[in-house]
């Protein structure tokens, strides 16, 4: 009696990485009435800096109460809304997203196209690229969420580029090609590459030479590029921020077709920790995207009361320039920490600088190099040790062994108490690990020793008998 989306599995909540939200959520932390229970690790959500927003609500009321110069606008937010957005918070969206690219860019707000969130965001341009069965390349790991997102409703095709440890996971031309050319053998036309930019699962920000590989591949294939940037503003560490904007002027392909397929995904749920507002954004160069997404916005609108509030909260750029400066410090600040007690654990993590987790490197805690080991350290670590973490598979990622670990969505008590759950968990195996390996060398160095030995008398030995 159903229909078919409604009675299928595709909506892909069967993948580890909603499955361990549900472990947690069955069994949740808390420092008093569950110090037992799961510690979630697994939701990339910012938490350290509510105190500056609370500070800012506590100071401007009448942006809480509805007002303009102490008059009340209730009645003009509170009447139906057209689906385009107050041209107010538009300006001011388009002015952070400058100021978080240090002012390379320039945005036009009739550009922008406001949605609720930034999954609405990549689902209404898979609606607006690509027909049902055709694909989109995507660079691997990412995020989990995608094949939801990208492949539920719109029904698009994900094939992934598959990157690698050796180069720190980064996007390669062979690794473009050999997408392009996997999807050929499966019949799928590819509309485009989406990457997010700085990647999650790995918390880097793509390098000028990446950026260059994915404009002369979308070029030569003449197909589109989305640049999910929603983590731009966490940069916290070395290299810059290069929005893909940016690096397509600087090849100064502004007068070339690709302008017109070249799309930013934004929201506010990262850079200002505001995931339950439901903002997000679609930028594109092409006018027909433009007119299409906006009339599918209607179907998840911002409401009218929030786009007031944050009008009014990014205009204070004052506020936001504090803001941003302290919630970059507060994250290196507990990316350092993560990364220093998994590093007094023996664990390792890529080296990165934005998000708000790190990509873990727990091969050695494997039993073998496959994804069902993966599997199996994944349940240890969530039903054993206590922790929901994303297990590298979840993300796609062709190496087993990898984690994506969440270090900005609790207390700093609450971290370090995860960070002696995994010490405990770990040095064991690494002891046995260790003593295991130390063992087969010296029987490697053993062995070595009497091979040279039995060479050296055989080598004195007379020649035999003729």
């Amino acid at each position: 009696m159903l229909s078919k989306k409604a009675s299928c599995d595709a909506h892909g909540q069967d993948s580890s990485y909603f499955l361990g939200w549900e472990a947690y959520e069955n069994n949740p932390y808390h420092q008093l009435d569950n110090p037992s229970g799961i510690i979630q690790m697994g939701l990339a959500e910012n938490q350290l800096s509510f105190d500056l927003l609370e500070s800012w609500l506590a100071s401007n009321p009448d942006a809480v109460g509805m007002k303009r110069n102490g008059e009340s606008v209730f009645r003009e937010h509170a009447l139906f809304q057209d689906y385009h957005g107050l041209p107010a918070f538009k300006n001011e969206l388009v002015k952070m997203m400058s100021k978080i690219r240090r002012d390379k860019v320039k945005f036009d707000p009739n550009k922008l196209v406001l949605t609720a969130g930034a999954t609405s965001a990549n689902e209404t341009l898979m609606f607006c690229l690509a027909d049902p069965g055709e694909a989109f390349l995507l660079p691997a790991p990412y995020y989990p969420g995608f094949d939801r997102d990208l492949k539920w409703r719109p029904n698009v095709e994900i094939v992934p580029i598959h990157c690698s440890s050796s180069n720190g996971f980064k996007i390669t031309m062979p690794a473009l090609e050999e997408a392009y050319e996997r999807a050929q053998r499966l019949n799928l036309k590819v509309k485009g590459v989406l990457v997010t930019n700085p990647s999650n699962p790995l918390g880097t920000t793509l390098t000028r030479q990446e950026l260059n590989h994915l404009i002369t591949f979308a070029v030569a294939k003449e197909i589109h590029i989305i640049s999910d940037e929603i983590y731009s503003g966490t940069v916290f560490d070395s290299r810059r921020f290069i929005t893909i904007t940016e690096a397509v002027i600087d090849r100064n392909l502004q007068e070339t077709d690709l302008w017109s397929r070249i799309h930013i995904v934004y929201s506010l749920s990262k850079d200002l920790g505001m995931p339950g507002f439901r903002i997000g954004m679609i930028y594109s160069n092409n006018q027909t995207v433009v007119a299409a997404a906006t009339k599918m916005s209607s179907f998840g609108l911002i409401s009218s009361q929030t786009q007031f509030l944050l009008a009014n909260m990014l205009a204070d750029t004052k506020f936001t320039s504090k803001y941003m400066k302290e919630n970059r410090r507060r994250l290196k600040k507990r990316k350092e920490m993560l990364v220093s007690g998994l590093k007094t654990a023996g664990i390792k993590c890529l080296k990165s600088n934005a998000g708000l987790f790190c990509w873990v490197d727990m091969r050695k805690l494997l039993v073998s190099n496959t994804f069902e080991a993966e599997k199996e350290l994944w349940k240890k670590i969530i039903f054993e040790v206590g922790l929901n973490i994303s297990p590298g598979s979840s993300c796609h990622c062709i190496e087993p062994g990898w984690f994506r670990v969440c270090f900005a969505n609790m207390s700093e008590e609450t971290l370090q108490v995860s960070m002696r759950r995994i010490k405990a968990f770990v040095e064991p195996i690494l002891i046995i690990s260790n003593g295991c390996s130390s063992l087969q060398q010296q029987h490697q160095r053993r062995g070595s020793i009497i091979g040279k030995w039995v060479s050296k008398l055989s080598s004195s030995d007379p020649e035999p008998d003729r």
